[in-house]
């Protein structure tokens, strides 16, 4: 991957460190899964997931404080909360369906069932990839490393989103 490496060290400057503390264990990631799935209650992840409730109680708080989830109170009952992804928490989905397929292809080697499949064709979706701005899919030896501030067109949004 080129001659530039990642300053391992430095955790400031890489969003994965970040991302992990933010979600980086087993049950926040089935929780997730629960959520893209249409779970929103305590009791639904609780009972579907068989997670203990004072674990469910803090994973739930920290994908809250995260701002992964939102957690509301119901209107016709205020004791009943409902959690619903967040803009960043369903921005999560392309990273989880990624880890689905690697489990799928490196641990359990079968596809999942059941099958996500496109909503317009009810084909399977396609495996995610690493893409170029134009849309070649690459592998780890089309990469390199890059200081940013060297990159001429690296897209303002891009910058904009992270500054």
């Amino acid at each position: 991957m080129g001659l530039l490496k990642e300053n391992l060290s430095e955790l400031a400057e890489c969003g994965l460190p970040a991302a992990l503390e933010a979600i980086g264990e087993r049950w926040s990631f089935l929780i997730l899964r629960g959520a893209f799935n249409g779970l929103h209650h305590f009791e639904e992840f609780q009972s579907t997931l068989g997670i203990a409730r004072n674990i469910l109680a803090n994973r739930l708080g920290r994908l809250v404080q995260n701002g992964i989830l939102a957690r509301t109170p119901l209107p016709d009952d205020r004791r009943k909360i409902e959690y619903r992804l967040t803009e960043k928490g369903a921005e999560l989905l392309p990273a989880m369906l990624a880890l689905r397929q690697w489990g799928e292809q490196w641990e359990t080697g079968c596809i999942s069932n059941p099958v996500l499949v496109d909503e317009r064709d009810s084909q399977p979706i396609a495996k995610i990839t690493i893409r170029a701005h134009d849309g070649r899919e690459l592998g780890l030896h089309d990469l390199r490393w890059m200081h940013a501030e060297d990159i001429k067109d690296i897209g303002a949004s891009r910058l904009r989103a992270v500054a």
